[in-house]
Protein backbone atom coordinates (compact mmCIF):
# COMPACT_ATOMS: atom_id res chain seq x y z
CA UNK A 1 0.00 0.00 0.00
CA UNK A 2 1.53 3.58 -1.13
CA UNK A 3 1.21 6.68 1.35
CA UNK A 4 -1.73 8.43 -1.48
CA UNK A 5 -3.98 5.19 -1.94
CA UNK A 6 -7.14 6.03 -1.34
CA UNK A 7 -6.66 9.51 -1.28
CA UNK A 8 -8.51 12.17 -3.38
CA UNK A 9 -8.27 15.64 -4.98
CA UNK A 10 -9.35 18.38 -3.01
CA UNK A 11 -9.63 20.40 -5.68
CA UNK A 12 -11.50 18.16 -8.63
CA UNK A 13 -12.19 14.32 -6.08
CA UNK A 14 -10.46 12.40 -8.37
CA UNK A 15 -7.59 9.58 -7.20
CA UNK A 16 -4.24 10.80 -6.58
CA UNK A 17 -1.07 8.48 -7.15
CA UNK A 18 2.17 8.65 -6.08
CA UNK A 19 4.97 9.91 -8.16
CA UNK A 20 8.08 11.76 -7.75
CA UNK A 21 9.21 15.43 -8.58
CA UNK A 22 12.31 17.82 -9.08
CA UNK A 23 11.35 21.12 -7.35
CA UNK A 24 13.61 24.17 -7.72
CA UNK A 25 13.59 26.44 -4.58
CA UNK A 26 15.22 30.00 -3.78
CA UNK A 27 17.42 30.00 -0.51
CA UNK A 28 19.62 32.15 1.84
CA UNK A 29 22.45 30.88 -0.06
CA UNK A 30 21.06 31.50 -3.84
CA UNK A 31 18.55 28.63 -5.88
CA UNK A 32 18.53 24.82 -4.72
CA UNK A 33 17.63 21.94 -6.67
CA UNK A 34 15.71 19.04 -5.44
CA UNK A 35 15.89 15.78 -7.27
CA UNK A 36 13.20 12.90 -6.65
CA UNK A 37 11.31 14.02 -4.57
CA UNK A 38 7.81 12.24 -3.24
CA UNK A 39 4.58 13.64 -4.20
CA UNK A 40 1.40 12.98 -4.49
CA UNK A 41 -0.44 13.64 -8.00
CA UNK A 42 -3.95 14.46 -9.07
CA UNK A 43 -5.05 12.01 -12.21
CA UNK A 44 -7.06 14.59 -13.13
CA UNK A 45 -6.15 18.05 -12.08
CA UNK A 46 -2.66 17.49 -11.76
CA UNK A 47 -2.62 18.92 -8.22
CA UNK A 48 0.55 18.02 -6.52
CA UNK A 49 0.29 17.28 -2.76
CA UNK A 50 3.55 16.78 -0.09
CA UNK A 51 3.18 14.58 3.22
CA UNK A 52 4.71 16.49 6.12
CA UNK A 53 7.47 14.56 6.49
CA UNK A 54 8.38 15.69 3.11
CA UNK A 55 7.94 19.45 3.51
CA UNK A 56 9.92 19.64 6.55
CA UNK A 57 13.00 17.58 4.73
CA UNK A 58 12.23 20.31 2.26
CA UNK A 59 12.60 23.17 4.62
CA UNK A 60 15.20 21.43 6.13
CA UNK A 61 17.13 21.55 2.86
CA UNK A 62 16.39 25.07 1.83
CA UNK A 63 17.66 26.51 4.86
CA UNK A 64 21.31 24.71 4.67
CA UNK A 65 20.79 21.93 7.00
CA UNK A 66 21.19 19.40 5.06
CA UNK A 67 24.59 18.71 2.90
CA UNK A 68 24.04 19.29 -0.67
CA UNK A 69 25.10 15.94 -2.76
CA UNK A 70 26.49 17.30 -5.58
CA UNK A 71 26.57 21.19 -6.98
CA UNK A 72 26.22 22.36 -10.83
CA UNK A 73 26.96 25.09 -12.67
CA UNK A 74 23.72 27.14 -14.12
CA UNK A 75 24.32 29.75 -16.63
CA UNK A 76 21.92 33.11 -15.61
CA UNK A 77 20.89 35.01 -18.71
CA UNK A 78 19.42 38.96 -18.76
CA UNK A 79 17.79 40.67 -21.44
Amino acid sequence: MNFWEGETCECCGSPIIEGRTTLHRKADSGYVILEDVPVGICIQCGTRYFAANVLKTIEDTVRGRRKAEREVLVPVYSF
